[in-house]
């Protein structure tokens, strides 16, 4: 909590989400080792998805359509910049799994369990994975908020706990069942799916009740600074300089192709790049709420290139290192 406050006193993008996280890891680097409160980061993606479906009334979800080939492109774009960590890493020596899964842009959890289907390094996946997220929510929100031009806010929608007590258990409803079927990101996807079609569908203009948003920050925060301690800094230190170089060079290949996409299509330009950084759907999504851009747009990116990421990563890679070479390798080894 004193972390999220003091990150908001400093006016500090994303304050909740980013004190709590910097605080977190300060305790953890000083020897107490605490843990993540049981269920808190679910709880936070719940929250946090909830109020971005709510965002995609019907006028935005008609937009959204008149864009959608800028929307493919744009995550399909973001997609490949996969090739430039896969690149750098194997330049340096790391092994083709390794590098391969490390680099996917999104899906965390799930690229350390196909990298070790394919004899990847796990913890060196897990652990580029960690660095980029920690790069962007420390980045991304600071150089939106700072850097460039943020839109008027538009006006708030109206709290209705009549519609609200039924979207949020749907959505929790849903996200249970997403995670039964072993999909991706069940607690995001989940809620965000199901508040987003209530709102096209019956045309509401809702949104969570203040404060709401402040505690899916921080529950999310809270969890993500658990993954780091000074023994995560420690190891390996070279190979986490060059997570860090592939993911500052993405960002800035991103940011060129979002302003090159712009030109051929009447997309706000800010909205666009940010939705082609490469990072999370949650802290992405939540900068765009909290910069007045456009949700819908960011959203749609991020969760079309998940779903790249979730069913091409693994075809992709047997393509690039058929099953042959792989156990041509392990007898050589």
């Amino acid at each position: 909590m004193l972390g999220g406050w003091l990150a908001s006193v400093a006016d500090w993008p994303l304050p909740w989400m980013v004190g709590s996280l910097l605080a977190v890891i300060a305790v953890r680097c000083c020897g107490w080792l605490a843990t993540p409160l049981p269920g808190g980061r679910q709880a936070g993606q719940w929250i946090v998805a909830s109020a971005i479906g709510l965002h995609f009334t019907a006028p935005v979800f008609a937009q959204m359509l008149a864009h959608w080939p800028v929307i493919v492109l744009g995550a399909m774009g973001t997609f490949l910049l996969s090739l430039i960590g896969i690149a750098i890493l194997l330049r340096a020596g790391v092994d083709r799994p390794t590098a391969w899964f490390a680099s996917m842009p999104g899906g965390a959890s799930e690229m350390v369990v196909l990298g070790l289907r394919h004899q990847a390094n796990p913890a060196r996946v897990a652990a580029a994975h960690s660095l980029r997220l920690l790069l962007v929510v420390l980045i991304i929100p600071a150089l939106f908020t700072w850097g460039l031009p943020s839109p008027a806010p538009p006006p708030p929608g109206r709290v209705d706990w009549a519609w609200l007590a039924v979207l949020l258990p749907l959505g929790a409803l849903a996200a249970l069942l997403w995670r039964r079927l072993q999909q991706p990101n069940p607690w995001m996807l989940g809620p965000l799916m199901v508040c987003a079609s209530a709102s096209i569908v019956f045309e509401l203009d809702l949104a969570l009740p203040p404060g709401a948003g402040e505690l899916g920050q921080w529950l999310i925060g809270c969890a993500l600074g658990c993954h780091f301690d000074r023994s995560f800094f420690g190891k390996a230190p070279g190979f986490l300089l060059r997570v860090m170089l592939f993911t500052l060079l993405a960002m800035l290949v991103a940011a060129g192709a979002a302003e090159g996409l712009s030109w051929f299509a009447e997309v706000d330009d800010l909205s666009l790049m940010l939705g082609m950084m490469p990072g999370g759907i949650t802290e992405l999504c939540l900068t765009a709420e909290a910069l007045h851009l456009s949700v819908a747009l960011v959203t749609a990116l991020q969760v079309l290139r998940l779903f790249l990421v979730m069913f091409l990563a693994e075809p992709l890679y047997r393509c690039w290192v058929p099953p042959g070479a792989e156990k041509a390798r392990d007898k050589s080894g």
